[in-house]
């Protein structure tokens, strides 16, 4: 996907900063803490963009100056905010995006795939919706069929503006999402080309949600142990 093949409402970060980040992220190398402190980081900087349309208004404020505090004008913002991390791994977005706007609601939703299909099981959004903008947090668009159901979710629930913040973002899963709903933003770190017949983009970063909490890595109760402490289990008894 080219720049001038980009729809309007697609942000791509070009920092270079990012693209060295999103590297890190997607190595194989990379353990789960070191995992989790990278999309924070790289979250507060995505953010950081997907922000800057927010709008403030005057309030009046005081500055200490020597012995004396001196009147002035500064800005708060004007919109509140209402942040929807995508469980599990937009778990690992939220609490760089909340250095951004501590004030902000966190509301969190559910999904998981079926036959490449997304399946709500949890949804703590409010009965009545009192957020101005919506910022979905999901480390992946792949399919987009996640995010497509949440931003259906969240415009039945009423909020008027909805942007969507990702680390990577499949062609196919961010265009679909921009033509479906030109009204939402995306703000993305990097655009990859490829989907699996399986809906998994390539290459991607891996299965965010199980690197952000190291699940694969966890085999039994007894992984602080020292090797020689541990029970022997049957595998390791038909090797001999």
């Amino acid at each position: 996907m080219t720049a001038d093949s980009i729809p309007s409402n697609i942000l791509v970060s070009e920092h270079p900063i990012l693209s060295h980040k999103i590297s890190i992220l997607r190595s194989s190398a990379t353990i789960p803490s070191a995992f989790r402190s990278v999309l924070r980081e790289l979250t507060f900087h995505l953010g950081f963009e997907a922000t800057a349309s927010l709008t403030t208004k005057p309030v009046s404020l005081t500055v200490p100056v020597g012995h004396d505090h001196v009147e002035c004008t500064g800005a708060t913002l004007s919109e509140k905010v209402a942040l929807v991390p995508i469980l599990r791994s937009g778990l690992g977005m939220v609490d760089s995006m909340l250095e951004l706007v501590p004030n902000a609601a966190v509301h969190h939703i559910g999904m998981y795939r079926r036959d490449m299909m997304p399946v709500q099981y949890y949804n703590r959004l409010p009965k009545k919706c009192e957020a101005d903008v919506a910022y979905i947090l999901d480390p992946i668009i792949a399919t987009s069929n996640t995010v497509m159901s949440v931003i259906g979710i969240l415009k039945k629930w009423g909020v008027e503006k909805i942007h969507v913040v990702a680390v990577v973002g499949s062609k196919d899963g961010i265009t679909t999402i921009a033509e479906s709903h030109p009204d939402v933003t995306i703000t993305v770190g990097v655009i990859d080309n490829e989907l699996t017949e399986d809906g998994d983009i390539l290459p991607g970063i891996g299965d965010a949600g199980d690197r952000l909490f190291g699940t694969p890595l966890i085999e039994d109760d007894e992984e602080l142990m020292h090797p020689s402490k541990r029970r022997k289990s049957s595998a390791d008894m038909t090797k001999k």
